[in-house]
Formats: structure tokens, C-alpha cells, sequence
């Protein structure tokens, strides 16, 4: 997948439009319009092959753009029949090569201006629709049978909870990300923040979208350098 910078990458795209459908170029820019990196998801060490397919189809389904996955036993892997396509326009982020992969990848978010909240359902915990959306925010989820590491709630800003009435104590990790998504963005979009994406992100996007719909596109694109007599 090429890269280019924000100068030359409108000339590029707007190159690359001429080999794909009219229609999937209309389709690319709504959904580009309706993405967002005002939300963001940490997953830590799942191990369901299912459960981390299923949480990247619904991040992708809500307009979430960013997974960071924390792998410190658990390789990350995608089962294809649940995803079903959607890590193909998610940036999944992974962290697996420090020692300590959880405050590597929670200290960069916070780097990044989030508001850190574990998925935790203690007394204290506020519930989903308590939570503030004034600032960008990272929701955490464990691993399915122990949840998250003492580390990961500690460097959290606070803890959230899924009002449930049954017997059962917490929902599945993939359900348990739905559900917030699907309450927590839909405040966020229906609010006044600023939750869309920066321009410079949309043209990033924008151009990476393109060539993922394009055969050969890194050819092509070769081409069109080479004929124009541009480097990069």
C-alpha cells in the first residue's frame, strides 16, 4: 500500500478515480464522511479467533476507523466468516513486540489525547449512558474469561458498566463492544464535538480506499510517477 504526502496525494486520487466505478467512488466518500477517530477501541490479549473478528465488524460498522490490539499471550488473528471483510478498512494497530504491550499501547493513547475508560462492571463503574463525550475517548476490553489486567484499570481514567438485569454477570467481549459503540457514538454523532475526520485524515484515507479497490494498483500508480517524472 503506497503512501504520499498531502501535497501530492489529491493528484494521485484524483488519477486513481478514473479506474474505479463511479459508484464505488460515491460509496468510498459517503462512508468517508461518516468515519470517525473521536472514538477508538483497545482489546487486550483476547484469544476467540471469533470475539476479536466480531469486535473489528462492529467497530467497522459504527464508523469507528482505529482497533488497537494488545497482544502479550494471544496472537492476534481474524476469522474471515465473522469479520467478513471489515480489517480491510479498519487501521488496526498492534502491540506485541514490548515487554510491557498494555502500558505501551494505553500511555500512546493517552499521547494522543483520549480519554482512557475500562470496560469494568463494578459498583463504582459509571454506566454507558453516564459518560461524558466532551472529549475523545478509548473504550478497553479484556480477555473473555479474566477481563482486563490490574495494569490496564489502572492507567484507565474511569471504569464503565452495561446496565444488565438478568442473572448473568457481563456479556460477551464482542456484545459488551456493540452495545457501547452502538450507544456511545450515536451521543457522540448527535452531539456538537468535533467527531469527523480532519481533512488531511480523509485524503489519507481517501487514497489508501482507493487502491484497496483498485487491481494493481501499485502499478498504476508507478506508471503515473514515472510518466509525470515525480518522486516520492
Amino acid at each position: 500500500m503506497r503512501t504520499a504526502d498531502k501535497l501530492l496525494r489529491p493528484q494521485l486520487c484524483e488519477y486513481l478515480r478514473g479506474f474505479v466505478h463511479e459508484e464505488r467512488d460515491r460509496r468510498i466518500r459517503e462512508v468517508l464522511e461518516k468515519r470517525t477517530r473521536y472514538v477508538t477501541v483497545a482489546v487486550e490479549d483476547l484469544y476467540q479467533t471469533q470475539n476479536i473478528s466480531a469486535v473489528l465488524r462492529s467497530c467497522e460498522c459504527y464508523g469507528v476507523q482505529d482497533v488497537h490490539v494488545i497482544e502479550n499471550e494471544n496472537e492476534f488473528q481474524i476469522h474471515s466468516a465473522i469479520s467478513m471483510g471489515s480489517n480491510k478498512w479498519l487501521t488496526i494497530h498492534r502491540y506485541k513486540n514490548e515487554e510491557h504491550n498494555t502500558a505501551h499501547c494505553l500511555k500512546t493513547l493517552k499521547e494522543k489525547g483520549y480519554t482512557l475508560v475500562a470496560t469494568l462492571p463494578n459498583d463504582d463503574s459509571l454506566y454507558l449512558d453516564e459518560l461524558p463525550i466532551d472529549t475523545p475517548t478509548a473504550f478497553v476490553f479484556g480477555t473473555e474469561l479474566t477481563g482486563l489486567s490490574e495494569e490496564a484499570v489502572e492507567m484507565c481514567d474511569k471504569t464503565m458498566k452495561i446496565p444488565m438485569y438478568g442473572f448473568t454477570e457481563s456479556f460477551n467481549i464482542s456484545n459488551s463492544a456493540a452495545i457501547t459503540l452502538s450507544s456511545f457514538v450515536e451521543r457522540v454523532r448527535h452531539s456538537q464535538v468535533k467527531w469527523q475526520l480532519s481533512d488531511d485524515e480523509y485524503s489519507e484515507l481517501y487514497f489508501e480506499w482507493l487502491q484497496k479497490s483498485i487491481k494493481n494498483a501499485d502499478f498504476i500508480i508507478d506508471k503515473y510517477l514515472s510518466d509525470n517524472k515525480i518522486e516520492i
